[in-house]
């Protein structure tokens, strides 16, 4: 396995993690210790669990992580939809945020089938 800090869905996940801080930094104050605490929480996931995984031993272990990642990015997406819903986020930031969550969960996928097939 490469190193994760060489993974294009390594990279693209901590800018969406970047991009979360910001939008997650201008909701209401009460949300500090709800959702923003929980779509903090998501989005730091899907890097962190692609980097545990490439740095295991084995291509089962390497999988299994990149699930869990795969599954952070669905619960992200459902907050963005919660936010938009409450009015924090506007539409097109929505829009943008999950497109972005589609591309990193397509290339996860990409992935898992290229450490499958090994």
């Amino acid at each position: 396995m490469r190193p994760h800090h060489e993974l294009q869905v390594w990279k693209c996940s901590i800018d969406l993690v970047k991009q979360i801080y910001e939008v997650t930094g201008r909701f209401p104050v009460e949300e500090k210790f709800g959702l923003v605490s929980q779509m903090r929480r998501a989005a730091i996931s899907v890097p962190s669990n692609i980097a545990e995984g490439a740095g295991r031993n084995n291509k089962t272990e390497f999988n299994q992580f990149l699930g869990i990642a795969q599954g952070s990015c669905a619960e992200l997406e459902t907050q963005i939809v919660i936010s938009k819903e409450l009015e924090f986020l506007a539409e097109h930031q929505a829009v943008e945020l999950i497109g972005q969550l589609d591309l990193i969960s397509r290339m996860i996928i990409g992935l898992r089938k290229k450490v499958n097939s090994k």
